[in-house]
């Protein structure tokens, strides 16, 4: 089982995600967590150039995260798969998506095939995308955002939007969920839409 998890900077994925892993650990799954941008050397570094580095066409962006991506599909996720590992990854490919193919206008398709591309076409079973406005998502960000998490409310809102494109996009494998939610009740939600998904 591959499950993702996205949404804005400070909608809750990271905590979903690391509730699901142990959840799943506790009936006795075994199960890979991983991040992304990251999840492996050559991906942290990508991840340091993308999120603390130089200001970079949208092109060249999206090729980055692509690469990582690609790294961490070879080394990590299909192998984890392959041995009979669950995966859960915070961000995968609607990430990409989201912010470089809606809010930066490269095409949502476009970066799709680029994606397709690198990860050999492998796509999650399940993706909760977590819904906070881009006021919220800002307030949670804090004062140390990051070169991508410094774009503005209008950015903030494309990607949101580019989410519930990709949502209407992918109905079978990509699911909406009210990110503001207390964080217990999020997670049981989670739970039982895996359920009923899986």
């Amino acid at each position: 089982m591959f499950v993702t998890f996205e949404g804005l900077d400070g909608s809750g994925k990271t905590t979903q995600a690391e509730l699901l892993a142990e959840a799943l650990r506790g009936e006795g799954h075994s199960v890979i967590a991983t991040r992304e941008p990251g999840g492996t050397p050559l991906g942290e570094e990508v991840r340091r150039l993308l999120l603390e580095g130089m200001e970079m066409s949208a092109w060249a962006e999206a090729a980055l995260f692509a690469a990582a991506r690609a790294e961490l599909v070879e080394r990590v996720i299909a192998r984890a798969l392959e041995a009979g590992h669950d995966v859960v990854s915070d961000r995968y490919v609607d990430s990409s998506l989201a912010y470089q193919g809606h809010a930066r206008d490269l095409g949502i398709d476009e970066v799709y095939e680029l994606n397709r591309v690198a990860t050999r076409g492998l796509l999650p079973d399940v993706t909760f995308v977590l819904e906070v406005d881009p006021d919220t998502s800002a307030a949670r960000v804090g004062k140390s955002p990051d070169r991508i998490e410094r774009e503005g409310r209008d950015f903030r809102q494309r990607v949101l939007d580019g989410y519930r494109i990709v949502a209407r996009k992918y109905p079978n494998r990509v699911l909406l969920l009210d990110g503001t939610r207390p964080a217990a009740e999020l997670h049981e939600e989670i739970r039982g839409r895996l359920r009923e998904h899986l």
